[in-house]
């Protein structure tokens, strides 16, 4: 059952179709592929909007070859970027500049093409990160970090905290059960100190598990690092995608939206 739960949490976020081109390339040259297309569209210019045509090109391309429909990268994306959108709204009412008037309402010029570019970067690193995600399990994506040379205790902070979420979640829906069964139902502001005390006893016994889990850590040899079952490759074809996003992003980005 062990055996189980850890190859279904392995798997835990992939979509598409996992014999894909695109799902078997090595996890460092996808990591490498797509914050390379993000850097790009973060430090380009609106004025350099070709450029961000070419990154939703090389995308939409990825995506096709992956078999991860329009859909699936929608439920994932909603999740973040109506937030980044909804900060960007507020540029064209707080910038200065030309004015444009829209009956009662008057708008920055300067301010509503900063909230254009905004939406499309937000959009195109979103949609990396979600591509990303979906090709790549999890710890691939760590195992790729750290021999990139990411510092290793971010790689571990991340990876424990994404094993030990699942079960804090858990932990949470079965102290919410217990209220229920106990008739809790808040009122008024007076009802709210039994969520603050769950909240204690929550962080006290993640603590504790904490505290548990790495002492078990050490006493099966732990030494910094997880052992990995088998080794990363970076073969013609890794070679040939980080190649391909290059060529289709870097010449566009220094002939057209150079600052």
């Amino acid at each position: 059952m062990s055996g189980l739960c850890n190859h279904a949490l392995h798997g835990t976020g992939l979509a598409g179709s996992p014999a894909s081109p695109v799902h078997r390339l090595d996890p460092r040259a996808k990591v490498v592929g797509f914050l390379g297309l993000t850097l790009v569209a973060v430090t380009t210019p609106l004025d350099g909007w070709p450029v961000f045509v070419a990154c939703a090109f090389v995308l939409a391309a990825v995506a096709a070859t992956a078999r991860i429909g329009p859909r699936t990268i929608w439920r994932r994306v909603r999740f973040v970027l109506p937030l980044v959108l909804f900060v960007a709204l507020f540029l064209p009412f707080v910038r200065g500049g030309d004015q444009i008037d829209l009956g009662p309402v008057s708008l920055s010029a300067a301010g509503l093409a900063a909230f254009a570019a905004v939406s499309a970067k937000a959009l195109l690193g979103t949609t990396s990160a979600v591509l990303l995600g979906a090709t790549t399990t999890f710890p691939a994506t760590l195992r790729a970090l750290e021999s990139l040379r990411v510092p290793r205790l971010l790689v571990l902070i991340a990876g424990f905290v994404y094993r030990y979420l699942h079960v804090v979640v858990d932990e949470v829906h079965r102290m919410r059960a217990a209220l229920t069964a106990r008739g809790y139902q808040p009122r008024t502001a007076l009802g709210a100190a039994a969520i603050g005390r769950v909240a204690t006893a929550l962080f006290l016994r993640t603590h504790a598990r904490g505290e548990r889990v790495y002492l078990a850590m050490l006493s099966r040899g732990y030494r910094g690092s997880v052992p990995a079952l088998d080794t990363l490759r970076f073969g013609a074809t890794d070679v040939v995608f980080v190649a391909a996003v290059a060529v289709s992003l870097l010449p566009l980005r220094l002939l057209l939206a150079v600052p």
